[in-house]
């Protein structure tokens, strides 16, 4: 393999294009940075597979990335993040982050009671890496993990606040309010774009940890670490690689990026039968 550079673009890729609040975390703290997105609706959603075939697709999309010559890769899904993260970076001679970790390791350094709630599907609580991941940190931690499914068709309605949308997270979130939680982790791509909604229902008492926001500074780091970083006097390019193109892709996916999406490519992820 040859050695990475600065001006190579960073690789992300996710199940679908929740990923995209991943690419908007970047693009505010690496401004200089080339980005590659793969999303994989045409297998979406991971959550529901078997760790083998998560494992085979984060490969598959790992090569993707590689083949468009990317010096880092991010695992911007939770669910290849849980199954898979360990078996990329063995098999891949590059940088590989997912967003479990740098989500976990913040909320710890964060909370003062040492009570943290974790939101995300239902596939990303049962499986319980960020109940893990957590724990590792400080095993004196109380963490109360609460499955909001709801949230993901509510962002991509672009609900994001309102009775409907207050009603759902009051629902769910009452008995995280109740335990007297200080630190709440976002453990999902969509529910950072519900930060005004649970601030509002928490109050300035609970801080929200957004593992987006958490992952791309360990993407700074790390690229500062191995003198990868782009040039700042520049503005860094995105392009979109889709498996499959949803009628509303266009429209949920600027809602979660924040801005116009340009450059957008259907592509085939070649794989086994």
């Amino acid at each position: 393999m040859n050695k990475s550079n600065a001006d190579q673009p960073i690789g992300v890729f996710d199940s679908g294009i929740g990923g995209l609040t991943v690419v908007r975390s970047l693009r505010q703290l690496l401004p200089s940075e080339d980005i590659c997105y793969l999303g994989d609706e045409a297998r979406y959603p991971y959550g529901t597979k078997s760790a083998e075939t998560i494992r085979r697709y984060a490969h598959e999309d790992t090569e993707f990335l590689l083949d468009r010559g990317v010096k880092m890769v991010i695992v911007a899904c939770h669910s290849a993040s849980s199954a898979a993260l360990p078996f990329l970076k063995k098999d891949f001679n590059l940088p590989v982050i997912g967003v479990i970790e740098p989500g976990a390791r913040t909320a710890v350094a964060t909370t003062r009671n040492k009570r943290i709630g974790v939101i995300g599907t239902a596939a990303t609580i049962s499986a319980g890496e960020y109940e893990r991941a957590i724990l590792s940190a400080d095993s004196s931690v109380r963490v109360i993990a609460k499955s909001t499914p709801l949230f993901v068709p509510l962002v991509e309605e672009g609900w994001l606040e309102g009775s409907v949308t207050d009603q759902v997270i009051a629902t769910y979130l009452t008995s995280l309010k109740e335990d007297k939680i200080d630190t709440l982790l976002l453990g999902c791509t969509h529910y950072p774009l519900l930060k005004p909604a649970l601030a509002g229902f928490f109050g300035t008492g609970v801080k929200l940890v957004d593992s987006g926001d958490e992952t791309a500074r360990v993407a700074l780091e790390i690229l500062s670490k191995m003198d990868l970083l782009r040039s700042e006097n520049r503005k860094g390019m995105s392009r979109f690689y889709l498996t499959d193109l949803s009628p509303n892709f266009r429209t949920v996916g600027e809602r979660f990026l924040g801005s116009p999406i340009q450059d957008v490519t259907r592509v085939s992820v070649k794989y086994e039968a």
